[in-house]
């Protein structure tokens, strides 16, 4: 399955859908008419994905670029996302992700408040 981007991000892609168990006979994929930005181009073309989790019911609509291809990619990205997050609830690499932004902005706003305003 080509998805337009380089062959490195398409196996690391495919490595963690496997180890999610993320099989592609369990997605049921769909191509909807994109709405928003982009004019004539996503007014014609069916570039919207829309992508279904049969086992964990998980849905998915990816409409970030205006090729179906690149749509594709995303979609299953994101769903991955949303399996991991899922599965491993706080531990998840999104979540882990977001605390340690969160800890970032913390210590930013202590560090501005010690600073004199002169």
């Amino acid at each position: 399955m080509n998805f337009g981007v380089t062959q490195k991000k398409q196996e690391e892609l495919e490595a963690r859908m496997s180890a999610l168990g993320v099989r592609e006979a369990d997605l049921q994929e769909k191509y909807i008419r994109s709405s928003g930005p982009g004019g004539q181009k996503v007014n014609k073309t069916a570039s919207c994905v829309y992508l279904k989790h049969i086992r964990s019911g998980l849905e998915v609509k990816m409409q970030r670029e205006r090729s179906q291809a690149l749509n594709r990619y995303y979609a299953r990205k994101r769903l991955c996302e949303l399996v991991e997050e899922e599965k491993f609830g706080s531990e998840s690499p999104a979540a882990l992700k977001a605390e340690k932004i969160r800890k970032q902005k913390q210590r930013r706003k202590r560090r501005s408040k010690g600073a004199s305003p002169h």
